[in-house]
């Protein structure tokens, strides 16, 4: 970082990397795979920390039920 910018109060953010090698793309609701043992299937779901947080204080069975509660397709 030149010094005119530190001396400005001006931090670079994040990590630099050359235009050659780009950042990998991370997910942000990465997908992740449940088991339901009323069923006998695995559920495939795109959740957030916060819902993967929520499904692991109430169950899946209960957090599969507000879903298809709400109408949507499980």
């Amino acid at each position: 970082m030149p010094a005119d910018r530190r001396q400005a109060g001006l931090r670079q953010e994040g990590v630099a990397l050359p235009q050659a090698h780009p950042a990998p793309v991370r997910p942000q609701h990465p997908d992740k795979r449940y088991w339901l043992p009323g069923e006998g299937r695995y559920v495939r779901l795109r959740l957030s920390a916060h819902a993967i947080k929520t499904i692991d204080k109430i169950g899946i069975e209960a957090a599969v039920a507000r879903v298809r509660a709400r109408g949507e397709k499980v």
